[in-house]
């Protein structure tokens, strides 16, 4: 299937590693131009020449200026942006019990305020050109997790924000839409299973709670939705938060 991104100019934040990384591998291999905007430029050069293609911009997205740099400096290079996706974020177990008031706004820089900023700054490119946005999410928004208020918070903010952006932006045809996910194998997460005392006992009940295939969703999965949902194919889809999580968050567990 032809998705029709063939010179799209996408911003991918967070794009060398993980998630983004999938989904910057996905947006090249469909002819588009991934963007990547993250901290460590070294690691946005490794993933460019590992693709081919692409333009890497080292950014703090913590930092209100550096969001709105990364956007001036992608106009500068291409002239225009045709679709924005908001992936960078940690879940840094920023809890109440033992959390407090300077954790949890940070956590919101990490994870939420620059998803704001970055499609603030980029709107007037996205009118031109009828952009698409996808903010990836996460179920922690819908189920809870436990010691991590400030995600929770920064994941339901995230929600919200597809929903109200979507209906904010229908006069310029913007769609926007969300990708949630519940456990994705990624080198985060393999960096954290390692810290827990049994992590292959661990690693072995989270999949077999996930009903299907008891397997993790893989980051190339995340990333397929993701560049449907940014082309032209999905058209008429807006202001959806679609679960690509192996029936994770809704399937009833009795079933299994």
């Amino acid at each position: 299937m032809d998705l029709q991104l063939k010179g799209k100019i996408i911003i991918v934040t967070g794009g060398a590693k993980g998630i983004g990384a999938g989904i910057t591998k996905s947006l090249a291999a469909e002819g588009a131009v991934p963007v990547i905007v993250g901290r460590n430029g070294e690691d946005n050069d490794t993933i460019i020449k590992e693709i081919g293609t692409g333009f890497g911009i080292a950014a703090e997205l913590t930092h209100p200026e550096e969001c709105e740099k990364a956007i001036r400096e992608t106009i500068e290079k291409f002239g225009k942006i045709d679709g924005i996706v908001n992936n960078a974020g940690v879940n840094d177990g920023v809890g109440l019990e033992k959390g407090n008031y300077e954790s949890f706004v940070a956590s919101l820089h990490k994870n939420l305020i620059h998803y704001y900023l970055i499609v603030h700054y980029a709107l007037p490119e996205l009118i031109k050109s009828k952009g698409s946005i996808v903010n990836i999410g996460s179920k922690v928004a819908e189920t809870g997790q436990g010691n991590t208020s400030a995600y929770a918070a920064a994941n339901g903010g995230r929600n919200a924000l597809t929903r109200e952006w979507a209906v904010e932006l229908l006069r310029y045809e913007i769609r926007v839409n969300a990708v949630i996910v519940a456990e994705c194998y990624t080198p985060l997460y393999e960096k954290w299973i390692k810290t827990l005392p049994n992590p292959e006992e661990t690693l072995k009940k989270i999949n077999d709670k996930i009903p299907l295939g008891k397997r993790m969703t893989t980051a190339q999965e995340i990333a397929d939705m993701v560049v449907f949902l940014l082309s032209e194919r999905s058209s008429h889809t807006t202001g959806q938060l679609v679960y690509v999580d192996g029936g994770y968050t809704h399937l009833d567990r009795a079933l299994l």
